[in-house]
């Protein structure tokens, strides 16, 4: 199993549902129904988003931002998650796995980045529409883009090269259906300060940072909001909110949860932490597209349209 001159395992060991092993048959078809429409739903967004000019808006160019960066995360855990469930398979090889933490990480870090920016374009719609478009320009919105992949990449480039360089003394089990730093962390016997220390910046820079960025941007978004005098104007400054409010919820409470799961529930059945940690990652990716259908009358009508031409 072991390379004995190096200490590096060959290959790691992922967790499924302990003890409910017998009924991985009755999750094949909810896991396969969630990754089908998390695929499918982000990819007609950037389609629609592609094909209509209409829509190559800051509101819209950043939902297409979001659907890519989630397309990424589905795409990082689709191949562990569907191999547990569907054949059994929990192995994966060393590299394999450095690759899959440093993609489910860098589309995680851009998700949350893209929401942050997606509150700062509501922010300056509500404060400033007049000068909205003047602002927020095609070519600083794939700028930014551009820029906050760039960081993503940036941020946990040296994450994989840190572990690689550590000697893995016997224990090669994880506890996910997938590779996480948190999870990779704990199985070195070597100094794991320095990668400890870099994932708990990153943490701290990109979801903390994001998240305190989000709710002082709704705070002015309020703030401004109830500076509009007329009741109806304040109702359509809020309900233009109101699909962003439901991503950030969506994508930041399972997190929470997860996290509150790990640290006052510890006596918690394994199989139970383990089932919130694949809805924290699976959960966004499905329902934002439904979210933006069903909220956001452009892009419901552009799913029209595409299913219409393709009639």
């Amino acid at each position: 199993m072991f390379n004995r001159s190096q200490l590096t395992p060959e290959y790691f060991l992922l967790t499924g549902l302990p003890g409910l092993e017998g009924l991985y048959p009755w999750f094949i078809f909810p896991f396969c129904s969630t990754y089908v429409v998390a695929l499918v739903g982000n990819s007609l967004i950037l389609t629609v988003i592609q094909k209509n000019t209409s829509l190559h808006q800051p509101m819209y160019l950043f939902l297409a931002m979001l659907a890519f960066a989630e397309l990424g995360v589905s795409v990082s855990t689709l191949p562990t998650v569907l191999g547990i469930f569907l054949f059994g398979a929990s192995e994966i090889y060393f590299e394999a796995c450095l690759l899959q933490m440093f993609s489910i990480h860098s589309f995680s870090i851009m998700e949350s980045g893209v929401l942050l920016l997606m509150s700062v374009d509501r922010f300056v719609a509500i404060y400033n529409p007049l000068r909205y478009t003047a602002i927020l320009t095609p070519s600083r919105i794939v700028g930014t883009g551009v820029a906050l992949g760039l960081k993503s990449v940036v941020l946990m480039f040296p994450l994989p090269f840190l572990l690689k360089r550590l000697p893995f003394c016997g224990h090669n089990v994880l506890s996910h259906s997938y590779c996480l730093h948190s999870d990779l962390i704990q199985l070195p016997c070597g100094n794991t300060r320095p990668s400890s220390i870099l994932g708990l910046c990153i943490v701290t820079s990109t979801f903390g940072l994001d998240s305190l960025l989000i709710v002082i941007s709704y705070v002015l978004i309020l703030h401004t909001v109830l500076g509009i005098t007329s009741g109806e104007g304040r109702r359509k400054a809020l309900n233009t909110c109101v699909s962003h409010i439901c991503a950030v919820l969506v994508y930041y409470v399972p997190m929470i949860s997860v996290a509150l799961v790990h640290r006052f529930m510890k006596h918690a059945a394994p199989a139970v932490r383990l089932f919130l940690a694949n809805v924290y990652l699976l959960v966004p990716p499905v329902l934002n597209p439904i979210i933006y259908s069903i909220k956001t009358k452009q892009i419901r009508q552009g799913l029209i349209q595409l299913f219409l031409q393709r009639k």
